[in-house]
């Protein structure tokens, strides 16, 4: 697996492959090598360390545990494909957190604990995300767009941000919007 994924990575001419972590901008391990599966913390995340670090995991990760790192984040299944490996990469060096949302969001009951956003305001930025305008929000959810207004205001003062480009920035490194 090694090898396939130096292969792969050594493809790309912006990443450069490098074999000391003082140097890595991402490392790609499993849960398992360094702990995470089983709740402690990563040897990854040490303060000195800056690195972003992204998990291939057959298994649901442990959420919580995962916001808890410092660094970015990310985590696939095992069987990504190549442009998924790729892209993930590239964003980890950006500084979000990525994955499928099967694999980053918990359960429905536990979405309360996680984000400050109420069940609305989760779909409207998710739908902001999406490039959405105002109207086409209004229309997909099937409210006016004076409520779409309304959510929007209160996202910006629950994220404390003051345009959309800041609450999807906000809401990707918080892990709460699924691109």
């Amino acid at each position: 697996m090694r090898a396939g994924l130096r292969a792969l990575l050594a493809s790309d001419d912006t990443i450069s492959l490098v074999e000391d972590f003082n140097e890595a901008g991402v490392v790609i391990t499993t849960p398992a090598s360094t702990g995470l599966s089983t709740g402690a913390s990563t040897g990854l995340s040490t303060g000195a360390l800056s690195v972003s670090i992204l998990y291939l995991s057959g298994d649901p990760p442990d959420v919580r545990a995962m916001k808890r790192l410092s660094q970015a984040w990310g985590v696939l299944p095992l069987d990504a494909s190549a442009e998924e490996l790729l892209a993930a990469v590239h964003a980890l060096a950006e500084g979000l957190i990525v994955g499928p949302a099967s694999m980053l969001f918990p359960q429905e009951e536990e979405t309360s604990d996680l984000s400050p956003l109420t069940e609305r305001e989760s779909e409207v930025i998710n739908l902001l995300a999406k490039g959405m305008a105002n109207k086409q929000i209004a229309a997909a959810l099937n409210i006016s767009e004076h409520t779409v207004k309304f959510h929007v205001s209160s996202i910006y003062t629950k994220l404390n941000v003051t345009n959309r480009t800041e609450a999807l920035r906000e809401g990707l490194r918080a892990g709460w919007i699924a691109l």
